[in-house]
C-alpha cells in the first residue's frame, strides 16, 4: 500500500503526458502512463496535415529537459517534430500502456489513493490501477468537434474534419468550403489553393491575424510587460501589416489577442500566407454562418493543482510552453509531498 501511494497515474501519452513522464523520471518517481490509442502523440501522428509546421519558434515548443537540436529550423516541420517526440520517449525510457481507455477514476479516502479503472481494448478486460496521485494529460484538443449544419446529411459531396485532412492533392479544380477560421482552417485553405482548389472559408466570429514574427515578439514581451500593453502593440503592428481585413469578411475583435487567449483559450491566427490569398480574391471569405454555440467553449481548470493529489497538465491555454511549465511544477510538488510520506 505504501508503494501504491508513491505511484503517479498519468492519463494521456500526448506531448503533455510525455512531458509529465519525463519530469517524474528525473525525480525518480514511479508512474503508470495510460493511453487509449496504439501509439504516443496519436493526434500528431495520425491527424495532422503534411505541410504543418509549429507556429511558434522552437525554444517555446520543446518539452522539458530536452531542447530541439541546434540544426532544427526555427519553425519545426511536422516530420521533425514527430521524430523529436519518438526520440524524447526513448531517451527517458517512457513506455505507455497502450489501448487503455479510462472509464472510472475516484479518490479512495480510506486508502488515500486514486483508484482508476481502464478497459484494455485488446483483451476487453477492465484493469484497476492505484496511485497516490492522478495527472490528467489528455490535452486541449483531444476529440474533434463536427458542428451540425442543416443539410449536411444530404450533401452529395465529401465532408471531412480537419483531423482527416492530409494534403490538397486530389482537390484540384474542385470547389471546397472550409468551415472555421482557426489556424488549421487558414492553413488548410492555403494548402488547397496551392493545389489548385477553388476555395472559400467561413468565418464564425471576429479573429486576430498576426504574423509569426509579431506573435513571437508578443510572447517575448509578455515576460516583462502587462498583457494590455502587449496587445496594443501587437494590434497596431498587425494593422500596419494587414490593413483593414473587415472588407474581406474578417473582422477584428474588440479584445486583444493575448487577453483572448488567456480568457477564452482562443488563439490568434498565425498567418503563413493565407491573408494575401484572401486579399487577392483567391480565397473567398464569408462571415458568421455558425452562431456562438457552434463550437463549445473549452472548460479548463483554473490551475494545475487540484485536491487529493489530482493534477492537470497541458490545459493552461499556453501550448507546449504551458505544458512544460505544468509538468515541471507538478513533478516538484509531488516530490515535496512524497518526502512527507
Amino acid at each position: 500500500m505504501e508503494d501504491e501511494r508513491r505511484r503517479v497515474i498519468v492519463v494521456g501519452a500526448g506531448p503533455s503526458g510525455l512531458s509529465m513522464a519525463a519530469c517524474l523520471t528525473k525525480k525518480s518517481i514511479p508512474y503508470i502512463l495510460l493511453e487509449r490509442e496504439d501509439c504516443s502523440a496519436s493526434l500528431w501522428k495520425k491527424h495532422t496535415y503534411d505541410r504543418l509546421h509549429l507556429h511558434l519558434k522552437k525554444h517555446l515548443c520543446h518539452l522539458p529537459h530536452m531542447p530541439f537540436p541546434p540544426s532544427s529550423p526555427s519553425y519545426v516541420p511536422r516530420n521533425q517534430f514527430l521524430a523529436y517526440l519518438d526520440h524524447y520517449a526513448a531517451h527517458f525510457a517512457i513506455s505507455p500502456l497502450y489501448r487503455r481507455t479510462v472509464e472510472f477514476a475516484a479518490y479512495d479516502q480510506e486508502a488515500k489513493s486514486w483508484r482508476v479503472k481502464a478497459r484494455n481494448e485488446d483483451s476487453g478486460e477492465v484493469e484497476e490501477y492505484l496511485g497516490g496521485f492522478l495527472v490528467v494529460a489528455t490535452g486541449e484538443t483531444t476529440d474533434p468537434f463536427v458542428p451540425q449544419i442543416e443539410g449536411m446529411g444530404s450533401f452529395p459531396g465529401k465532408v471531412i474534419h480537419s483531423t482527416e485532412y492530409k494534403s490538397g492533392k486530389g482537390f484540384e479544380a474542385q470547389h471546397v468550403l472550409v468551415v472555421g477560421s482557426g489556424n488549421s482552417g487558414m492553413e488548410i485553405s492555403l494548402d488547397l489553393i496551392n493545389h489548385g482548389a477553388i476555395t472559400s472559408i467561413v468565418v464564425r466570429s471576429p479573429v486576430h491575424i498576426v504574423s509569426r514574427e509579431i506573435a513571437n515578439m508578443g510572447l517575448f514581451l509578455l515576460n516583462y510587460v502587462g498583457v494590455n500593453k502587449v496587445d496594443k502593440l501587437v494590434v497596431m503592428l498587425s494593422r500596419l501589416m494587414y490593413g483593414d481585413m473587415s472588407k474581406y469578411g474578417i473582422a477584428r475583435p474588440n479584445e486583444g489577442p493575448f487577453y483572448m487567449k488567456v480568457k477564452y483559450g482562443k488563439y490568434p491566427i498565425i498567418d503563413v500566407g493565407t491573408s494575401q490569398k484572401i486579399k487577392s480574391g483567391e480565397l473567398k471569405g464569408d462571415d458568421y454562418l455558425l452562431n456562438e454555440d457552434g463550437i463549445p467553449k473549452p472548460s479548463y481548470p483554473d490551475h494545475w493543482k487540484g485536491k487529493n493529489g489530482l493534477y492537470c497538465v497541458g490545459l493552461s491555454r499556453k501550448g507546449f510552453y504551458g505544458a512544460r511549465y505544468d509538468a515541471e511544477n507538478i513533478a516538484n510538488d509531488i516530490s515535496s509531498l512524497l518526502i512527507q510520506l
